[in-house]
């Protein structure tokens, strides 16, 4: 793929200046006291202190998003401040003398201020810059793209992969990183954009790097939008944000630790409420806060399209799973126990066999591939437990992944193959590991036995893996760990339970490549990054291999 020379990423005064706004702004975050003593040093007309964004790019056009704070004690989450017209632009250039479109409409404190424009009539695969104003203010430019036309020929498409960026454990160094990067077509983040825990619960206070606001676990409306308030005051996420259309999914810590239809892991009802009213706070700040269209309110499986080059299916796997086999609900491979739901397994399988790209990309928030974890060393398996949160003893698959839902698995594989579907690969977050897989039909039996598919997860931005929770240094583990994993589960070419950041996926017509990058220090916010690995899936083989250079 040709790498695009257009300067799209912010530079690094950018950054630094938003670093400076974050630290004036970020006191009238923190809630009513905070506000009223830092309130003089806020600006009493509009302003934009939470960045822009874009996502969910289409051939004609692209979701605009931004959050204005009219006056200083209209803080996330507070109900206050007057509505606010809002102005956006759409142009070809970052000076914006060759405008293509524009419009208006209003921040109201019934969507905490914050606004979409769901802009149309604009070219395919081709880079946009927009911005907003809201009376004097005028928000940061940024940059956007299109998605190839649909019955085009795209040459490739990169993305961006990200999952699992817990504010209290790191810097989101990785975020930079992926912004300062001008060949990306979108970023993909597979879920656990923000985290519900407390204060020093998740990790231990002693190894809180920066502290969530607001400072106790999130339940109520109100709660769910400071949180996103917070995260959006990061520069590196700003910056990313800045750089690129995202194409987000939500996991489990949108709403809370293992979470179902039914309740959650991190949820007590006599003490932390109801727990439908709290998904629903929770899914209202989400689309309030993400660059994600409002037709997908409620779930956010949805389908986009790159070309004949790739169709990307996008599923919610929290939405409408059944109750974890670990409360004794059944066994793991119960049928009438589902991880999609009825409506969206139908919906993904038929999407799969109608469509007539080169690739089908399947973004998941959980591994579907088979992983058996008994054969870990001992003294792995309770820290391994804990970071999945599961039951310290009797170890041996992780059931809240697609290894808790069996049925689902087997229906979905077997479709690929009865229907001759090829070239699938699934997109995986979640675990806080990197991980190269085949999907093999029988896991008990492979390689003899078919491939349906591959998957490639990749670790996490900062959420705390193995090595964070013993304490060791990074690298310490796989070595043994992965040998353990690969030895037990043959479809498992190569695991990282060790480090942190993001992928990026490169799609041609003839392979699909996941190149792994790692930040150097999490708790470090000018951390570097370098390239770790590559695994890449040709056309027609349903297998990964290991590729010894990044595409780019």
């Amino acid at each position: 793929m040709t790498s695009r020379s257009i300067p799209i990423a912010p530079t690094r005064r950018t950054v630094v200046k938003a670093a400076a706004v974050t630290a004036v702004i970020a006191p009238a975050l923190l809630g009513t006291a905070a506000t009223a003593a830092t309130a003089h040093a806020a600006p009493a007309a509009p302003v934009f202190l939470h960045g822009v964004a874009s996502g969910d790019p289409l051939p004609d056009g692209v979701l605009l998003w931004t959050r204005v704070t009219p006056v200083p004690e209209a803080v996330p989450g507070s109900g206050l401040g007057p509505d606010v017209p809002v102005g956006w632009e759409v142009a070809e250039d970052r000076a914006f003398t060759r405008p293509v479109a524009s419009g208006t409409t209003t921040a109201t404190a019934a969507a905490d201020h914050t606004v979409k424009a769901d802009v149309r009539g604009l070219r395919p695969a081709t880079s946009y810059w927009f911005r907003f104003t809201a009376g004097s203010a005028v928000s940061p430019a940024a940059r956007t793209r299109t998605a190839p036309a649909a019955d085009s020929a795209a040459p490739g498409v990169r993305f961006g992969v990200v999952s699992c960026a817990n504010w209290e454990s790191g810097h989101f160094s990785a975020y930079r990183h992926l912004a300062g990067r001008a060949d990306l077509d979108a970023v993909l983040h597979l879920g656990d954009y923000v985290y519900e825990y407390g204060s020093g619960v998740y990790p231990d206070a002693k190894y809180t790097v920066r502290r969530h606001e607001p400072r106790h676990e999130i339940v109520s409306l109100a709660d769910y939008r400071l949180r996103h308030g917070t995260y959006k005051t990061d520069p590196d996420l700003q910056a990313l944000h800045a750089a690129h259309p995202f194409v987000a999914i939500w996991d489990d810590h949108e709403f809370a630790n293992d979470a179902w239809p039914g309740g959650a892991e991190n949820h007590t009802p006599g003490t932390e409420g109801d727990w439908a009213a709290r998904v629903a706070a929770a899914k209202q700040a989400y689309f309030e806060w993400m660059p994600v269209r409002a037709s997908t309110e409620g779930t956010v499986f949805r389908r986009l399209r790159f070309g004949k080059l790739a169709d990307l299916h996008l599923l919610d796997l929290r939405s409408f799973r059944s109750a974890p086999a670990k409360t004794g609900s059944g066994t793991v491979d119960d049928p009438e126990r589902t991880v999609t739901g009825r409506a969206q397994l139908d919906w993904l399988k038929s999407g799969l066999a109608a469509s007539d790209a080169s690739w089908q990309l399947v973004g998941t928030s959980v591994m579907i591939s088979p992983v058996a974890f008994g054969a870990l060393p001992a003294h792995l398996l309770a820290p391994l437990a804990e970071l999945l949160g599961l039951p310290k003893e009797g170890l041996a698959v992780n059931v809240d992944q697609w290894d808790g839902y069996t049925d689902d698995r087997r229906e979905l594989l077997a479709h690929l193959t009865s229907r001759a579907i090829r070239n699938t690969v699934f997109l995986t977050g979640d675990i806080h590991m990197a991980w190269a897989n085949d999907v093999p039909v029988k896991a008990a039996t492979y390689p003899l036995s078919e491939s349906a598919a591959t998957e490639f997860v990749v670790t996490s931005v900062t959420s705390d893996n193995l090595d964070d929770m013993l304490r060791v240094a990074p690298g310490t583990l796989s070595a043994v760990a992965s040998g353990a994993i690969r030895t037990a589960n043959r479809h498992v070419h190569w695991v990282d339970m060790d480090h942190h950041g993001y992928g990026v996926l490169d799609v041609t017509a003839e392979r699909s490549q996941m190149d792994y990058y790692t930040v150097s220090d999490k708790a470090d916010p000018a951390a570097t990054t370098s390239w770790t690995r590559s695994y890449r899936t040709l056309s027609g083989t349903q297998r990964v291999e290991r590729v010894y250079q990044p595409v780019h």
